[in-house]
């Protein structure tokens, strides 16, 4: 009975805090219905949105104190029913099979791939012998050798190939298909042909206009700014990073600053109060208005508008929308004379975001945002406590910088690390020579520019942007060249970033001491990260590479050649090397185009080639072979050419209790789902 009433003592104190709550278990839901291992079927759905009907109605009817735990039911369930809903709305076509021939669309984006290539999104999708219904609603297409400039809109055509989006890697890596399934995209390919404009591009629709003008912009920035600050630029106005080198991208990813690229939080943050402070103290000079009009909601709502421009203008990816959401969340904060910057805030646009899009809830971007805000939050509530009088004027903006950086680099350093692999170990000092630049000299030069183009000095907040944009790449470049200013970590168990998020909500938003359980689930999951093991052998999805786990590191089967999964699984392993590196270690047997490897007591081989795989007599005295070529004839043995490999993806080959061969398969752990449904076909 004391259990009981110290139970129901702890939810009633929840009462007024349980808002920030919503998100969370929205997102529980969401994160379930991606975890299940086949796609549940519409009549189960509705079986679940019965009983969330029925814990709705429940919450009516238990004690005050549990309802709470019937709401929180009912809002996990309507996660995976919203999951469900979006996923059969974007349901398309995919490609079978490996197409050749000849491809014909509209151009509805341009970006760069890679390995540098420009890469064109299509929809309008015509493909040679292909039914309508059968053809991806929208393809992409790298073209390589041809240096042409597209604009949006253009009917085009060219012969290339296409295939369907390739799964994961390697078990349970990252699945580029359900990315691609959201994306709408039925076919990713490439062609060395020449590109043929077909129909000059008419923008039938705001998006595809508004591509345009964002097109143009970012060219016209680049031809005013040339190099890298231009390329910079025109990447933070318009979203358009196709002019940035790739060294510059590593020396900002290598010093934690890639985040100034991305427009995201940051830059909308910094526009929208830019303009915010403007207008205010621009109204503030006229007494007439400022005695008698509202100017601080005036302000506020500029602030939507130049914000709302943005998001259109820099091409309204996931990020920005994400970015803006969270602003007009707390500008309308003000105009309803709330407080702007609050948990609540915070956890209405997270649950917006998670209702619109919620495939966003496994991705980098929304983890790490949220992790920032959240965490800023969090730290400034609880330093309104703390009286600062003491410390100099002119500290005080210089100390929040200094503390808003550390806050939102630690939040989000184990997101970070677990989806790219690496730690900026000289990433705060990167942040606090650069951010505070950005915000005071960038973005309002970006806004001057803007202001200033109709009279054609717009050349003026050019130049003020280049300067600050040159020392934030010499910052970027100089911190980078510091030896071991990169850490690499192997890439956590699927339930560590789970386990460590809901630990650190837990800390966050619960109300009493038993909040601190927050704290032993976190340090759970950073124990359980710590002793994450890696697959003794690795085999690729086409069956040309294969990697085994050494004392040095994990050795791989050719120097060249499948470099995207080579890269993903050193990456994974928390490994520095490249290819070639990994390629020269001496774990595994080479001769000719035969590897062999030895897991266990097991004699695994993989064979490169029709030639190569003539010479073996049955299995060559392998347990398993792995093969680049389809398979022939019958083998004695476990044998994965590429015809199996489609079907089961990628392979990790571990060692059981027993000592046996424990082969897992990618379709194993990413199960059977809509989006890769093809790979078994």
């Amino acid at each position: 009975m004391r259990a009981a009433a110290k139970f129901n003592d702890g939810l009633l104190a929840q009462r007024g805090h349980l808002f920030c709550w919503v998100p969370v278990c929205l997102g529980i839901g969401i994160a379930i219905y991606f975890a299940v291992p086949s796609e549940p079927t519409i009549v189960g759905f509705a079986m679940i949105a019965l009983a969330a009907l029925c814990c709705l109605i429940g919450s009516r009817l238990v004690p005050v104190s549990a309802a709470p735990i019937m709401v929180a039911l009912t809002l996990a369930a309507t996660g995976a029913i919203i999951a469900k809903t979006r996923t059969e709305i974007v349901n398309g076509p995919v490609l079978t099979f490996r197409y050749y021939g000849p491809i014909q669309g509209r151009i509805v984006n341009i970006d760069r791939s890679a390995s540098d290539a420009a890469r064109l999104t299509l929809d309008q999708v015509v493909l040679s012998r292909m039914s309508p219904d059968r053809t991806p609603r929208r393809v992409r297409v790298s073209v390589h050798g041809d240096t042409q400039i597209w604009t949006a809109g253009e009917t085009i055509m060219t012969t290339g190939h296409l295939s369907a989006p390739s799964g994961p890697a390697e078990p349970g890596g990252f699945d580029f298909q359900r990315h691609a399934w959201y994306m709408g995209l039925g076919g990713i390919g490439y062609t060395r042909n020449p590109v043929v404009r077909l129909a000059e591009a008419s923008p039938d629709g705001l998006r595809l206009w508004v591509f345009g003008k964002r097109r143009a912009l970012s060219r016209a920035v680049q031809d005013a700014m040339p190099g890298e600050t231009g390329a910079f630029a025109a990447a933070i106005m318009t979203g358009d990073r196709s002019g940035m080198s790739r060294q510059t991208l590593a020396d900002l990813r290598a010093t934690n600053l890639a985040h100034l690229l991305a427009i995201s939080g940051l830059h909308m943050g910094l526009l929208t109060g830019f303009i915010f402070a403007v207008v205010r103290i621009g109204l503030a000079t006229l007494p007439s208005l400022a005695l008698h009009w509202p100017t601080k909601k005036l302000a506020a709502i500029c602030a939507l508008i130049v914000g709302a421009a943005y998001l259109m203008m820099s091409g309204g990816n996931v990020a920005t929308e994400r970015a803006y959401i969270m602003v007009s969340v707390m500008l309308i904060a003000v105009l309803l004379d709330r407080q702007a910057l609050t948990l609540r805030a915070v956890a209405m646009a997270a649950a917006i975001i998670l209702t619109l899009r919620p495939e966003a809830l496994t991705g980098p971007g929304f983890q790490m945002s949220f992790a920032a805000t959240t965490a800023l939050v969090v730290v400034f509530r609880s330093l309104r406590h703390v009286n600062m009088d003491r410390l100099p004027k002119w500290s005080r903006p210089i100390l929040s910088v200094l503390i808003s950086s550390a806050v939102a680099g630690f939040a989000t350093a184990p997101f970070a690390a677990a989806h790219f692999n690496q730690i900026a170990h000289y990433g705060l000092v990167a942040n606090l020579l650069s951010v505070p630049l950005m915000g005071a000299v960038v973005m309002p030069a970006a806004v001057l520019a803007v202001v200033l183009a109709p009279l054609g000095l717009w050349w003026v907040g050019l130049w003020i942007m280049d300067l600050g944009l040159s020392w934030i790449l010499f910052v970027a470049r100089e911190v980078a060249a510091i030896d071991g200013g990169v850490g690499h970590v192997v890439a956590p168990a699927p339930w560590v970033l789970g386990a460590l998020t809901l630990g650190l909500l837990w800390l966050i938003l619960w109300q009493g001491r038993i909040r601190l359980i927050g704290v032993l689930v976190a340090v759970i999951a950073f124990v359980g990260w710590g002793q994450t093991g890696r697959p003794l052998l690795l085999i690729a999805d086409n069956g040309g590479l294969i990697g085994v786990l050494g004392h040095s590191g994990r050795d791989l089967s050719k120097s060249k050649g499948s470099g995207f999964v080579a890269g993903v699984w050193l990456e994974n392993d928390g490994d520095k090397p490249d290819q070639k590196q990994a390629a020269a270690r001496d774990t595994l047997a080479h001769r000719g185009r035969i590897t062999t490897a030895r897991v266990g007591n097991a004699l695994i081989m993989q064979i490169s080639g029709k030639t190569a795989l003539a010479t073996i007599i049955g299995c060559g005295g392998a347990d398993v072979l792995v093969l680049s070529v389809p398979n022939d004839k019958q083998r004695p043995c476990d044998v994965y050419d590429p015809v199996r490999l489609k079907a089961t993806g990628a392979l990790a080959i571990d060692l059981d209790q027993a000592g046996q061969l424990q082969i897992t398969t990618a379709r194993d752990v990413a199960g059977d789902r809509p989006w890769n449904r093809s790979q078994g076909q």
